[in-house]
């Protein structure tokens, strides 16, 4: 009498099961789903829109959502009013001043330290990568009261320069770290070929490097520029108290009772556009640079 090795059989069901239920997730059921997800997403950035388009006794009233029953409660006054509060208006300025360098020191400097980390050989390397690497657990929070003391004594403290160092010391690690592994998966033969046309180390990094590591760049940025913009914390102990960024000087509109409500709407919906609007300019460059490495 013989048997029959069900062992097999039983192995790949599961592996059918699996397929089976992929192919009907990859349906409409599932992009009607993602996409019910994405409009709850976006909900309180809407909510945040409409309530900003009201009038402040509208808003004291009634939710947003009213809106959709008495459309003429819509009005612009409230913009009307931020543009007329110079404080606020400023304060974007300062943001932008603040942003901007930080975002771009950020990306040049970690981007010669993760090439130098990735290709070039030097006493020490990997031990000093590893340094870089410690620095990202360190929180912010811990190095407030030492870094004020020191810029202090440089005099830098209360200044937008003063932040701006901040945010571009405590960005550069993870900077350093993501653009160093990025780089790291470059074919060494492109590398090779281009020292072998007589280009140098910077010629290499200008005409190599920055091209293939764009995707890689362009999230770095997206990241720090959205971290700083959005940053309270340090605004709020290092800049200005008279020049404050835009997430401070929202704060500091916050009067009793919430009687300005109008302004803080407005104000916060248009500090949100800038980042927004970054975002989806360099939407695909993000992407790619997320993916980069996933698939080989």
């Amino acid at each position: 009498m013989t048997t029959v090795d069900t062992a097999p059989a039983r192995r790949a069901w599961p592996a059918r099961l699996a397929a089976r239920l992929a192919a009907r997730l990859g349906g409409g059921a599932v992009r009607l789903f993602l996409v019910a997800v994405g409009l709850f997403w976006l909900m309180p950035t809407v909510g945040l829109l409409l309530s900003s388009l009201r009038d402040r006794s509208d808003i004291a009233s009634s939710g947003w959502w009213q809106v959709f029953a008495h459309p003429g409660q819509l009005t612009g006054a409230s913009y009307d009013t931020l543009l007329h509060n110079d404080k606020v208006m400023h304060s974007l300025l300062t943001t932008t001043l603040i942003t901007v360098p930080a975002t771009v020191l950020v990306i040049l400097v970690g981007a010669f330290a993760g090439y130098a980390f990735a290709w070039l050989e030097f006493p020490g390397r990997d031990w000093w990568f590893m340094g870089v690497v410690g620095l990202l657990v360190v929180p912010v929070q811990v190095a407030l009261i030492p870094v004020a003391k020191l810029f202090n004594t440089l005099g830098i403290f209360e200044t937008t320069p003063g932040v701006v160092l901040f945010h571009t010391a405590f960005g550069l690690p993870f900077a350093i770290f993501l653009l160093r592994n990025f780089f790291a998966e470059i074919p060494r033969e492109l590398l090779e070929a281009a020292r072998l046309d007589g280009a140098g180390e910077l010629r290499l990094f200008l005409r190599v490097i920055l091209p293939l590591g764009g995707p890689a760049i362009a999230s770095l940025g997206i990241f720090q520029f959205l971290w700083v913009w959005n940053d309270m914390l340090v605004g709020l102990i290092f800049a200005d108290s008279g020049n404050p960024p835009i997430t401070v000087a929202l704060q500091q509109q916050v009067r009793q009772f919430g009687d300005n409500v109008d302004i803080l709407a407005s104000g916060a919906f248009l500090s949100m556009v800038v980042p927004l609007a970054v975002f989806f300019a360099f939407q695909r460059q993000f992407v790619s640079g997320v993916m980069a490495g996933a698939v080989k």
